[in-house]
């Protein structure tokens, strides 16, 4: 019998996090006792303060249909937000909520991109970005960077990739999976570059905003020049610990968020009531009362720093933020481990879920062929566990 999927899903790759994660679930199911550092997903559990604002939005009889584009005391509430963290005004009429920051890039892509249009997408970038503009029949165009520049692209390398095609770049600090956060200053200086084309819209992915060490992120949208073309994309997974809640945001020109409210609401609908109601109380939380899963997140990062250093072949950089490690492990391609030759990141990333049982992510997946990215997202004791399987099997 013929499967006549369509061109468009046959053309789009899995996601390679998801696909490591269901492989690590696959093994699990076998007996073998793995540790799964594949998925960016936080290990708390979500704070008391908005379950409980949850359940008295149950209590109260919230069961019914939403706006489309988010319940009008969550838009005010994230316009506080964006005012309160990142000096960008914006009114409700230019805020979406959707199911996740994921659908929110989504929905900003499908109305923005036409066949054919070129994204630049700064490497390492998130999975999803050119999954995204495939499904949109854009092109995306990698602008690659190195560990040794702390994975950050150049006004350079950015003017190089500009073509008339161009029509969006994506943004992501703090980084995933490198970490990395760009500076006002980094930013400043590529936007002197866009200004020259103002036909290229940019979309600023900030999810990872609050979970940093030291080094305060930048909004894109603050860069007076660009708050007109730029899209700021937001949500509560990471921070708040909310990932199966699936509430994300984005702040953009009101006729960018009137179509993508049109986009969604052929597609989903209004966002969960339940969720909704939540969020309302978690954007408007100081962000000091999720600081104890930072200041967590930092001890992790310093312990698998130091653990991994002790690791011959594994090139480490410092990540600023998020809750990531993405060594380079070039050194160990042409080498033969376990009876298996070592060509990639991707043979270097199953030679550690097949031999050590640690599920890691290839940064094939993330447009940089020589990095695995590591989640620090666990227990110190399976951290801990996890390095050690790993220098047992290279060493």
């Amino acid at each position: 019998m013929s499967q006549p999927l369509s061109n468009k899903i046959q053309s789009l790759p899995v996601s390679q996090t998801l696909a490591m994660a269901a492989k690590a679930r696959e093994l699990r199911a076998e007996g073998k006792d793995i540790i799964s550092l594949s998925l960016g997903e936080p290990d708390f559990n979500t704070p008391d303060f908005i379950k409980n604002a949850a359940i008295e939005a149950i209590n109260q009889d919230y069961n019914s249909y939403t706006p489309v584009d988010g319940y009008a005391e969550l838009k005010e509430a994230i316009c506080t937000k964006f005012k309160r963290d990142n000096g960008l005004t914006y009114q409700p009429n230019q805020i979406v909520v959707s199911t996740g920051a994921k659908q929110s890039i989504a929905n900003v892509m499908q109305v923005l991109l036409n066949p054919g249009d070129e994204v630049l997408l700064p490497c390492p970038y998130w999975v999803s970005y050119s999954a995204i503009a495939t499904l949109c029949e854009a092109v995306s165009v990698e602008i690659p960077s190195t560990i040794e520049t702390n994975f950050k692209i150049t006004p350079a390398q950015l003017e190089a990739a500009i073509t008339p095609k161009t029509k969006l770049i994506l943004f992501n600090s703090p980084n995933n999976p490198s970490g990395t956060i760009y500076t006002k200053e980094e930013y400043e200086a590529l936007a002197k570059v866009l200004e020259k084309y103002p036909q290229i819209f940019v979309m600023s992915d900030e999810i990872y905003e609050h979970i940093n060490y030291g080094t305060k992120p930048f909004s894109f949208a603050a860069i007076e020049s660009m708050y007109e073309r730029t899209i700021t994309v937001n949500g509560l997974a990471k921070a708040f610990a909310m990932t199966g809640w699936r509430i994300g945001y984005i702040g953009a020109p009101d006729w960018i968020a009137k179509a993508c409210t049109k986009m969604q609401g052929q597609i989903t609908s209004g966002t969960n009531c339940i969720a909704q109601r939540a969020a309302i109380t978690a954007v408007l939380a100081n962000p000091s009362q999720i600081q104890y899963m930072v200041t967590e997140f930092e001890a992790r990062r310093n312990m698998m720093l130091d653990l991994l250093s002790k690791i011959n072949g594994f090139k480490l950089n410092v990540p600023e933020g998020a809750f990531y490690i993405f060594p380079d492990i070039s050194d160990f391609f042409g080498k033969t481990i376990k009876g298996k030759e070592i060509k990639n990141a991707g043979d270097f990333s199953m030679l550690l879920l097949e031999e050590a049982n640690v599920a890691t992510v290839t940064g094939e997946a993330f447009g940089e062929p020589n990095c695995i990215r590591i989640s620090y997202a666990a227990s110190e004791l399976q951290l801990r566990e996890a390095v050690k399987r790993i220098k047992e099997v290279v060493s």
